[in-house]
């Protein structure tokens, strides 16, 4: 299996015996969220010394308009330029773009602002591909509600949790601006993290992939999304875009599993176990699946779908994998 969305620092003989046990290999995620850029040196170096496990998308800095935009993108490029020569093989852009960054007027800069184009454009000449996290779950809009999928990180986590602040884009907006930058620059190879944040309702990612044929998603964080939606309309949804759907489980563990106790390690390892165990009976099983919270059937997928979805989609959508 490839877990294209991880943020993941094993580096101990228990953790490379788990991933050869699992048959896994896993694409860390930079997010360029405070200070991110130690990320990079981490999960370079873990590729270099076990590049049959691991992998590495970088991401870049935010503009802080103390520059032109013309000097902002090329400083952004030539930092690409560097990590993808160091073996990155995409580039994230996070959430806190729409939903934190403001510019010289202070205004919100959504992901499809002109100061990003020549990132774009870049991109595309060079054939690397895109990860979006962009937005949120549409129930980050919502009032909380005890035992919804999505209620655990919105009541730890308040700042992120839009409901009733209406000087913050909507969920419609940031997903608006994200499709502009797919018909802008349609040959731009995007990878909408997290179901592409439209994670409430399959057939919505559905109508984007029609529209928009270099979309890719991935189901990481989001397993509890698709298990309260009817199994048999996730299985045909699975089926019919087989091609267009990634694993991933969006396990965070930025601490290195070498500096951990031997009960962190212990713990940790165990949930690794736990989530992977449920990701493939979901996916590949009929039986019953709890995860989260949630309880569903499993889908069952057939052994084609399975490939795709658990390897070959993300050979394909992020080459050198």
């Amino acid at each position: 299996m490839i877990d294209a969305h991880i943020h993941y620092s094993g580096d101990t003989p228990e953790t490379l015996r788990l991933l050869e046990q699992y048959d896994l290999k896993l694409l860390n995620i930079c997010v360029a969220a405070g200070e991110w850029h130690p990320q990079i040196g981490l999960y370079r170096e873990l590729t270099k010394r076990h590049a049959d496990r691991y992998a590495w998308c970088t991401s870049f800095d935010l503009p802080d308009y103390t520059v032109s935009d013309r000097e902002y993108a090329s400083m952004v490029i030539a930092g690409l330029r560097r990590d993808f020569a160091d073996g990155a093989i995409a580039v994230k852009a996070w959430k806190n773009i729409g939903m934190e960054l403001t510019d010289r007027d202070d205004r919100f800069v959504l992901i499809d602002d002109e100061v990003f184009d020549p990132v774009y454009e870049f991109l595309v000449r060079e054939g690397m591909p895109i990860l979006m996290h962009i937005g949120e779950p549409l129930e980050c809009w919502q009032p909380l509600r005890e035992g919804s999928v999505h209620y655990g990180y919105y009541s730890k986590n308040p700042e992120w949790h839009m409901y009733n602040k209406p000087e913050y884009p909507t969920h419609a907006e940031l997903i608006a601006a994200r499709d502009r930058v797919m018909e802008k620059h349609p040959k731009l190879r995007l990878i909408g993290a997290h179901l592409g944040s439209l994670e409430y309702d399959v057939a919505e990612v559905a109508k984007r992939f029609e529209s928009y044929p270099n979309f890719a998603v991935d189901v990481s964080a989001r397993l509890g999304d698709l298990m309260v939606q009817d199994p048999q309309k996730v299985r045909e949804f699975m089926v019919a875009y087989s091609d267009r759907v990634l694993f991933g489980t969006d396990i965070v563990c930025r601490k290195c599993h070498s500096e951990m106790t031997p009960d962190e390690l212990d713990a940790m390892l165990a949930k690794t176990r736990a989530t992977y165990d449920a990701y493939t009976r979901y996916f590949g099983t009929e039986e019953d699946v709890s995860f989260a919270g949630q309880t569903s059937k499993g889908l069952g997928l057939p052994a084609d779908v399975l490939e795709k979805f658990s390897v070959t989609n993300a050979q394909t959508w992020y080459p050198g994998l």
